[in-house]
């Protein structure tokens, strides 16, 4: 019954560890919340957004809210794209992310989306809170996070992928490259992270010395003279950790994978964005993957002293990525399946 399902959620959002929030017309469950244990982001606000079609964000971002919380003692709330009148996780929805208010409260933002063309009022919160000056990490698609119709009017239009006026958009303003192509084969050509010498003792890459992933290499045309690469992508012959490299062209020379930068938004500290193009959930099966995620966080947090040799990043919870592809996304999950540790899910229907 509709009262039990209510029950089941207050109680669940009432969880001193682990919980969602829910919407006061409470059909629609849509914000989960791991609160912070012991570590040294306890304090720190992270907001994870997972929205595209593809590479499986909304299995991504909850198990990487898990590890930030559980391990390093980060708040971290995961919002998700979902049908609006189901409340379900949808990917496909391109227009509807509910919660965004929550960064309003953010210290840092994850964000994992692709192609989505949000109202203004939801796309405010994500523009108030870059205009602040405040830090970023970019997953694989974020590059080409939003993308306006052409007949849309809305103040936002420039965060579009493929602003003329803002050229490149958000992605290549604040990230540093908008989306460009598939530099190598797209679901045969796996990529191998190889670190930049010029900046192999940068903080983030500490302990991350075996980056693997099954997304093959995007290409890069335009990084600014600012962006500081990290990691470049060799493409291999094949779809495993072990498949050889690829002679010719596509790997002379590499493309970046991986970069930072300090940009001036707001008067202040520069802002600090991260982003890398690896990142599908398979890819986070490499602790070398979910390492360089979760040491950004520490970097655009200014925390980068506090990174450890070697980060935990051992997996919280179940995590059983599925592959990369579109329409391949499991359907009639809810925000609330991801709570951990599990709970029982409420019976809907009624009794008889």
């Amino acid at each position: 019954m509709k009262s039990t399902a209510l029950c089941v959620a207050l109680i669940l959002a009432l969880s001193p560890t682990f919980g969602f929030s829910q919407d006061a017309q409470e059909v629609e469950p849509f914000r989960l919340v791991y609160e912070g244990t012991e570590g040294p982001g306890k304090g720190k606000h992270v907001v994870l957004i997972a929205g595209d079609e593809e590479y499986r964000s909304e299995e991504v971002m909850p198990m990487l809210g898990r590890i930030l919380a559980f391990h390093h003692g980060f708040r971290c709330t995961v919002l998700f794209s979902t049908d609006p009148e189901s409340g379900v996780i949808d990917p496909k929805n391109q227009t509807h992310i509910p919660g965004l208010e929550v960064l309003e409260s953010a210290d840092m933002m994850v964000m994992f989306l692709r192609f989505r063309e949000l109202p203004d009022a939801d796309m405010k919160h994500i523009v108030d809170y870059v205009e602040a000056g405040k830090p970023i990490l970019g997953i694989r698609t974020a590059t080409h996070a939003f993308n306006y119709s052409r007949d849309k009017e809305s103040p936002y239009a420039h965060y579009s992928f493929r602003n003329g006026k803002w050229s490149g958009g958000f992605g290549r303003q604040i990230l540093g490259e908008t989306w460009v192509n598939h530099h190598g084969g797209h679901g045969s050509q796996s990529t191998r992270g190889v670190i930049e010498p010029f900046n192999a003792e940068h903080p983030i890459l500490r302990g991350a010395d075996d980056v693997w992933g099954t997304t093959d290499v995007y290409g890069i045309r335009d990084l600014p003279e600012d962006a500081k690469v990290l990691l470049r992508g060799a493409v291999l012959q094949g779809m495993k950790p072990d498949s050889p490299l690829l002679e010719g062209p596509k790997n002379a020379p590499m493309i970046p994978i991986f970069w930072v930068r300090e940009i001036d938004r707001a008067p202040g500290k520069p802002m600090r964005t991260a982003c890398t193009t690896i990142g599908a959930a398979p890819d986070f099966a490499s602790a070398g993957v979910r390492r360089i995620m979760v040491n950004s966080c520490y970097w655009g947090l200014r925390m980068e002293d506090q990174i450890p040799a070697e980060s935990d990043v051992s997996i919280v919870g179940e995590f059983k990525p599925t592959n990369f592809g579109f329409g391949q996304f499991v359907p009639n999950i809810r925000p609330e399946d991801h709570v951990w540790p599990k709970k029982a899910r409420a019976d809907k229907s009624d009794g008889q």
